[in-house]
């Protein structure tokens, strides 16, 4: 039996809702909600110079940032604030000797004494913003330090991030609805409603688009979201890789949308008007040889009389009689040109995103275009099925028989799309992850982990709806009365609540997506935890008096997160049975393996008897780094122990 009124407005409600729940999830999850939030970074900093904390005798000439991979710069990209907060007028940021990954800036000659931060803000190979800033004093350092507001409006990457999740909706509705409505259901192409979810699709991939081409700008260079429509950074985003695809995905919008006018054509004399369950769906009125899933493939065009005359149609589906040459020509050219468009429309993503930058770029490239592409036939065939097919209008007619060939062609395809997306998925996430401990340890690997689920709970739903279609197609009455506990009704019932399921669940899916590509990888983002132990030295083990129990103890460090910036170490000293053992005084320094950098003086206070905590131990740069402890034994003696570790 068909959906009622009511029942059909509640079934949208509900998938409404779900599409609102999701995007506020979406922005609540991108919405910088603390100061001391890190930035999503995804090129990060290898050395500046000078380096954070360093005390210098006299005012250096530049400032310098060299980072792992090529960086994007902006008129503001490097800024240098005195020490009562006020920013310093600066030449703007270059890039040192050619070199497209290190950025340098000259500096005032006269900077009076004091402690000053450098803020930087540049744009990674991946399109996305890297931020930071670190501190060096000329003379002797600032009583006060003064705090750094790295996004002057955070509104602008909320707009960004649901830009970017408008778009990856729209190009699910145009090239999977595209696809459905073209190719997968005949009837499709006469039906208004089928061919609304594919220009809604157009509509949402071109408005996310120019959302995100017209936020770049201010997002990159730190600017409030009154600044879109400012043309200086309009123009430098578009001189980016970034803006160019942009472009390019834009025009490829009309290019697909110009396709899909073609292949759905006109509606046919058959139809001349919106399509009714009662012409679609009467058996006594369908032409069997047209519902087939077997005699009709995804070129077929929907009934037709038997005495038209017509030629029948490919690909496109829409040849007026008597011009087979050029409607073989047609059913050859549209495909190949909409299946060239719908890959150029899947790198428009990869070659600016996350592909662009990290390991095996020539194969997570296409990995990515597959998964994406694999994506997008699904869930936006799914739409398509369930606005349309799924959620008939009309009152006459079993509405299951509408289903044909439909249901069946893309049950097929969804099996497909699902070990695409699976395949290209393990890669990814191993691509992107790396190690176990990344995978719950990171905000990327947590989200990964609640994609996964949901993928699951599709996977579990999807199953279901293909054994009722392989049960239907097994039934040699299937059309006519569906074989299912509790009758027709019930089935169908089943197999719309299957599919509204799945809907809402990939809806999770892509905004899930959308908050994954504004995220740092886990695999650049992890930093296991430094734990490590070294031995006492002999001169401390000789010590003598209520200190002589450090004779064959250790020193165990731990630091954490292990990462550029600020962290915090712990200092155990322990004898040899285990016991923590005090000494008057612990002083430290952070050394590197560079001799030109040199070493930045550590504040060590003892948080209990024999345990001394550095709770805000600057790193500069990842690397590899030693603490170096001067440990007062007694009161005359004094022993120096350097711990090796590394900064990820």
């Amino acid at each position: 039996m068909p959906i009622a009124g009511p029942r059909l407005a509640r079934l949208f409600a509900r998938l409404v809702a779900v599409v609102l729940l999701a995007a506020g999830g979406l922005v609540v999850g991108l919405f910088p909600g603390t100061a001391a939030r890190p930035a999503y970074a995804h090129a990060y900093l290898l050395e500046s110079s000078p380096v954070d904390g360093q005390v210098l005798a006299s005012p250096p000439s530049e400032v310098r940032l060299r980072f792992d991979e090529a960086v994007s710069l902006g008129r503001r990209s490097i800024q240098l604030l005195d020490p009562t907060g006020k920013e310093l007028a600066i030449d703007a940021a270059g890039y040192a000797e050619g070199r497209i990954d290190t950025a340098r800036a000259s500096l005032p000659r006269d900077l009076a004494e004091g402690t000053y931060v450098v803020a930087w803000r540049v744009t990674s190979v991946d399109s996305h913003v890297v931020s930071g800033a670190f501190s060096f004093s000329v003379g002797h350092p600032s009583a006060t330090a003064v705090p750094v507001e790295q996004d002057t409006d955070r509104v602008v990457p909320v707009v960004a991030a649901a830009g970017r999740a408008v778009a990856y909706l729209g190009v699910a509705l145009a090239l999977g609805g595209g696809l459905f409505v073209a190719a997968l259901w005949p009837a499709g192409r006469d039906d208004r409603r089928g061919r609304r979810v594919v220009w809604s699709g157009f509509a949402a991939l071109a408005a996310g688009t120019a959302v995100v081409l017209l936020v770049q700008g201010p997002y990159a260079d730190g600017r409030p979201l009154t600044a879109v429509f400012d043309p200086r950074l309009l123009g430098a985003t578009l001189s980016t890789r970034l803006g160019h695809a942009l472009l390019a995905r834009l025009a490829l919008v009309v290019v697909l949308g110009v396709v899909f006018l073609i292949a759905v054509g006109r509606p046919s004399p058959v139809a001349g008007r919106e399509t009714t369950d009662s012409e679609t769906t009467d058996p006594e009125t369908t032409d069997p040889e047209t519902t087939d899933p077997e005699t009709t493939g995804p070129a077929s065009a929907g009934p037709q009389s038997a005495g038209s005359g017509s030629a029948g149609s490919g690909s496109a589906g829409f040849e007026p009689a008597g011009r087979e040459s050029a409607g073989a020509a047609r059913r050859i050219a549209l495909p190949a040109v909409a299946v060239a468009g719908a890959v150029a429309m899947t790198l428009t993503w990869t070659l600016a995103d996350h592909a662009q930058s990290g390991t095996q770029i020539w194969l997570a490239v296409p990995a990515t275009s597959l998964h994406l592409l694999a994506m997008a036939l699904w869930l936006g065939g799914l739409v398509a099925l369930t606005v349309r097919v799924l959620a008939p209008a009309g009152k006459q007619g079993p509405p299951l028989v509408s289903l044909e060939p439909a249901l069946p062609r893309f049950s097929r395809l969804a099996l497909l799309c699902f070990a695409v997306i699976a395949v290209t998925g393990l890669y990814l996430s191993w691509r992107q992850v790396g190690t176990w401990g990344a995978l719950g340890g990171t905000d990327f690997g947590r989200l990964l982990l609640g994609k996964l689920a949901a993928v699951l709970g599709v996977l579990a739903l999807a199953s279901g709806a293909r054994r009722f279609v392989q049960r239907r197609d097994r039934s040699p009455q299937a059309p006519q009365a569906p074989q299912a506990p509790g009758g027709p009704g019930a089935a169908v019932r089943r197999l719309r609540r299957s599919v509204a399921g799945e809907v809402a669940l990939g809806v999770v899916v892509v905004s899930i997506t959308a908050v994954l590509v504004d995220t740092a990888p886990a695999r650049t983002s992890y930093a296991p935890p430094v734990d490590t132990t070294v031995p006492f030295p002999a001169a401390a083990a000789n010590a003598s008096g209520p200190y002589g129990g450090l004779r064959g103890g250790s020193i165990q460090l731990k630091i954490e997160p292990a990462r550029p910036g600020s962290n915090t170490a712990d200092i155990y000293l322990t004898g040899r049975d285990g016991t923590l053992i005090p000494v008057p005084e612990i002083s430290g320094a952070l050394e590197s393996r560079d001799r030109a950098v040199p070493a930045l003086p550590v504040k060590v206070t003892a948080a209990e008897p024999g345990h001394y905590v550095a709770g805000s131990m600057s790193i500069p740069y990842p690397g590899e780094w030693a603490l170096r402890l001067d440990i007062r034994v007694s009161d005359f003696d004094e022993t120096r122990v350097r711990v090796p570790f590394t900064a990820h």
